[in-house]
């Protein structure tokens, strides 16, 4: 008689090698070396700092997507992602729905009829772990926990940047919780825009692992150093602490569950 081990059968995924695993945690390591110096710049280097950390934060995550899931999920992401937030800014910019009246700043560099390029690759950057993090702690309500995502992220990105005057809001009516410069409407306008995107995210895109594939070790990573950085950030930092005691609140509702399903629920889960 003999005893077999057990393994789950998401276990024998074979992991990246060891150039991909470089690539990839090199250029994670970069994104959050650019947040690091954020507070610490001014002028035009905290300009270039600004836009860098976008696209750095972009990059990883399609390179992530694409060792992760494949070439498939990787390019309809990023095609479905631009397009989409791209269409809700533009109509956003011009209609004041669904986030409300706000403008963009000439500093943030190319722009698309009002709406500047780097937009839809923050959107890029912001999309990918939460989708990960969605699938990962439901199967049937991915479009609402990663709506909420997407709008919790938010409460730590949308302060940052209009006291750094890259954009702007009309405040009419309740605004967001200790964020007077901004309205309510964004939040519910990132949790229903968010909804929508993660909806068509969610169908269009393969579920399944690559063989060999990068884990979800980075995901990780990006959303503990959100929340940590977020509220680090704004206590310490960007003398807000309103805004870093309920934007903390808010993305624990993200964190908490994820890395309890990524530590106790099945290994092949999403």
């Amino acid at each position: 008689m003999s005893i077999r081990q057990f393994r789950p059968r998401g276990d024998r995924r074979r992991g990246i090698s060891t150039n991909q695993t470089l690539i990839l945690y090199g250029g994670f390591a970069l994104s959050v070396f650019l947040q690091i110096l954020y507070p610490l710049v001014h002028g035009q280097i905290l300009l270039f700092i600004t836009i860098a950390t976008v696209y750095a934060g972009a990059v990883v995550m399609l390179v992530h997507a694409w060792l992760s899931y494949g070439a498939r999920y990787a390019i309809t992401f990023v095609i479905l992602t631009f397009g989409i937030s791209l269409g809700i800014e533009l109509l956003g910019s011009k209609t004041g729905w669904p986030f409300g009246r706000y403008a963009y700043d000439a500093s943030l560099g190319i722009q698309i009829d009002g709406v500047p390029l780097i937009v839809p690759f923050a959107w890029i950057m912001m999309a990918h772990p939460i989708l990960v993090a969605a699938r990962k702690v439901t199967q049937h309500w991915v479009f609402l926990f990663g709506g909420f995502g997407l709008m919790a992220w938010d409460l730590f990105l949308d302060p940052q940047m209009v006291a750094a005057h890259r954009w702007t809001w009309k405040v009419v009516g309740p605004h967001v919780p200790f964020q007077p410069e901004i309205p309510l409407s964004n939040a519910a306008g990132w949790l229903f825009a968010g909804m929508g995107l993660m909806a068509i995210l969610h169908i269009a895109l393969p579920k399944e692992h690559r063989k060999r594939g990068a884990n979800t070790t980075l995901i990780d990573l990006a959303l503990i150093w959100t929340w940590f950085s977020g509220v680090v950030g704004n206590l310490f930092f960007f003398h807000r602490t309103g805004v870093a005691l309920f934007g903390g609140f808010v993305f624990a509702f993200v964190l908490i569950p994820y890395l309890f399903q990524a530590r106790f629920g099945r290994p092949d889960d999403l």
